[in-house]
């Protein structure tokens, strides 16, 4: 059951304090006393839903409603991503793709290559399930050209960010564009000038100066256990593109066909239309790719149905505490979120008095600050700079950059209450700290070249 949203049984100072507070505990018990990442969110997230006044009776199901709900959008993904990936890496078709990206690219043009891929996956697939379909790739990359993963794995992750921060059809913009009444064309050919720049400036940029800086070593996440031999006889990688292009294909079929209604063209009622949208969301997606990479990188290549099953088998294990901690997580961002956090930070920010293009990327901003949903706070920050929006009077561009503004703001500094931090950090196989020093940066940086991006297409358009 949803737990309803409660009025505040504190008043904004004291909410946000106990919201520094918890998240202060959480990483001293995580950085200091070394407590397993799992074990502190659910301890810190129990300790801040007494401290901040949800009713007893209610504490637990917001726990649950929290760990659910991430669970529920993320837990399909990493696990049939982590078995796609498990397919590809064993098969050799991720060293083969390796091999030819690195040939066509050039050694120190790999980063580029690999953010470049991700750009293009990015725009139709979701941030984490994109990620998770591009692990082999990046770390058999990353392998054979040594250094940090961090070299290529910035300019990878920040990629999938981008597009799904600034470019319809991911649903922070799309909402925002809906409640603002924006052109969805103009946000998504704007939203592609401004991401695209951003990418180059904060993640392929950023990307070769962090990786220099701090060594990263890949982990083995993907390996599932001991070590299977690689096909001696890899499919091409013209195969392992066309594959992890098939889940894409369905997801841009299902944002088609979104499209197609919007526009009055197709009825939503159809019997066909719903089968096909179904085939088009993502789990259902990534499904499909692995039954047909099971198929083509397994039974086809020689392998038996008990081998490609403990090939998958394998690959569940390791993503375990990913998927744990991760919906620990989004508990953790629910209970700050119950506790009456965003709305009391909201009224705090409404008397500023700054102009509008800047209060909604302020207030999108302090609210992923103090809550983690980068969606959440997007869309609450939306509806209270709307009005104010309506009035104002702006023009198609302006309207368009200011979504974008609203946007950049719900994406800055990605911290522990963020299912996204826990998420790329324990991926990449770093620490809390490194991924405070890594990808918290990367986010914020994110925010700011897209703030400026959007800055100027709004003055421009003044």
């Amino acid at each position: 059951m949803t737990p309803s949203q409660a009025v505040p049984a504190l008043g904004a100072g004291p909410l946000l304090l106990i919201a520094a507070g918890a998240v202060a505990l959480l990483l001293v018990l995580i950085l200091k006393f070394r407590i397993h990442a799992f074990l502190a969110l659910v301890l810190v997230s129990l300790l801040t839903a007494f401290a901040a006044g949800i009713a007893p009776g209610k504490v637990v199901p917001t726990l649950l409603h929290g760990f659910g709900t991430t669970l529920g959008s993320v837990a399909l993904l990493i696990g049939l991503g982590a078995m796609l990936g498990r397919l590809v890496e064993v098969s050799g078709g991720a060293q083969a793709l390796a091999d030819d990206l690195v040939a066509l690219f050039g050694e120190k043009r790999a980063p580029l290559a690999l953010g470049v891929a991700s750009l293009i996956f990015g725009f139709p697939i979701f941030f984490d399930a994109g990620l998770v379909v591009m692990l082999p790739i990046l770390f058999t990359v990353a392998r054979r050209l040594g250094g940090s993963l961090l070299l290529y794995g910035i300019p990878v992750a920040g990629a999938f960010s981008v597009m799904h921060v600034f470019v319809p059809p991911h649903p922070g913009p799309v909402a925002a564009t809906e409640l603002i009444k924006a052109d969805v064309g103009l946000v998504t050919l704007l939203g592609l000038a401004v991401a695209l720049p951003t990418w180059y400036i904060t993640s392929y940029l950023f990307g070769l100066w962090i990786g220099k800086r701090i060594h990263v070593e890949v982990p083995e996440i993907l390996a599932g256990g001991p070590q299977v031999a690689h096909d001696p006889n890899p499919p091409r990688s013209s195969t392992v593109v066309l594959l992890m292009m098939l889940p894409l294909a369905l997801i841009f079929l299902n944002t088609g066909l979104n499209a197609l209604a919007a526009a009055g063209d197709v009825s939503r009622d159809g019997t066909w239309f719903q089968v096909a949208r179904a085939l088009g969301s993502t789990p259902v997606a990534l499904l499909v790719a692995v039954f047909v990479g099971s198929y083509v990188l397994g039974a086809r290549r020689g392998r038996s149905g008990a081998e490609v099953e403990k090939l998958l088998d394998g690959a569940l294990g390791p993503i375990c505490a990913i998927t744990l901690i991760t919906g620990a997580g989004g508990m953790f961002g629910e209970v700050l979120r119950e506790s009456g956090i965003g709305l009391a930070l909201s009224q705090a920010l409404e008397g500023l008095g700054l102009h509008v293009f800047v209060a909604g990327y302020v207030i999108a901003a302090a609210l992923r600050l103090a809550q983690g949903s980068a969606t959440v706070a997007l869309i609450t920050a939306v509806g209270l700079v709307q009005p104010a929006i309506a009035a104002a009077g702006y023009n198609p561009v302006q309207l368009a950059a200011s979504v974008l503004a609203l946007a950049a703001g719900s994406v800055i500094a990605s911290h522990v209450n963020d299912s996204g931090f826990w998420l790329v950090g324990r991926f990449y196989g770093m620490d809390v700290k490194t991924t405070l020093k890594t990808w918290t940066v990367l986010e914020t940086l994110i925010s700011v070249v897209g703030f400026a991006l959007a800055g100027a297409l709004f003055l421009a358009a003044s």
